[in-house]
C-alpha cells in the first residue's frame, strides 16, 4: 500500500513539474514576443494559496500602452492572456478609475508594475522580495532578539 502511495507522489511531482516548466516556456515566449515590440514593464503579485498575478505592459518610447496582458492563477495551467483597457493610455498616467475595473491582485500587480518602472527608470535597483520562508526566518530571529 505505502509503495502505491509513493509512486503516486512521484507521478505527481513528476506532472507538476513538466507542466510547470511548460508554463514558464509559455510566459518567457510572450515575453520574448513583447520585447521585439518595445519595452516591457512587469508587475507581480505571488500567492502562496491563492492565484498568483503576472501583468505585462508593453510601451514605447513615450511610456504609451502597446499591448497589456497578464497570467493568473492557482496552477500550472495559467497562461498570459490580454489585460483589456490599457492599450492607448499612458503608463505613469494610470489612475483609481483604471485600476477599479479590475480585481484587487490584478490591481495589487500593477502598483508593482508602476513601482518598478519607476524604480528602473530613475536608475535604481529592485529591491528583491522575500520569499515566504525568509520571512518566516526572519520572523522567528526578531522572536528570538537576534538582528
Amino acid at each position: 500500500m505505502m509503495i502505491y502511495l509513493i509512486i503516486a507522489l512521484g507521478l505527481a511531482w513528476l506532472f507538476q513539474s513538466i507542466f510547470g516548466f511548460w508554463q514558464i516556456r509559455h510566459f518567457n515566449q510572450k515575453f520574448a514576443e513583447y520585447r521585439r515590440l518595445g519595452r516591457v514593464a512587469i508587475g507581480r503579485r505571488t500567492g502562496l494559496f491563492r492565484a498568483g498575478t503576472v501583468v505585462m505592459f508593453v510601451i514605447d518610447q513615450r511610456n504609451k500602452i502597446i499591448q497589456a496582458s497578464k497570467m493568473q492563477g492557482v496552477t500550472v495551467f495559467s497562461r498570459v492572456k490580454p489585460l483589456k483597457g490599457f492599450e492607448g493610455k499612458y503608463l505613469l498616467k494610470i489612475g483609481r478609475d483604471d485600476l477599479a475595473q479590475h480585481d484587487r491582485l490584478t490591481r495589487m500587480a500593477i502598483e508593482d508594475a508602476l513601482k518598478t518602472f519607476n524604480i528602473v527608470t530613475k536608475g535604481g535597483d529592485v529591491p528583491q522580495k522575500k520569499t515566504w520562508l525568509q520571512k518566516i526566518l526572519s520572523l522567528h530571529t526578531k522572536k528570538r532578539g537576534e538582528v
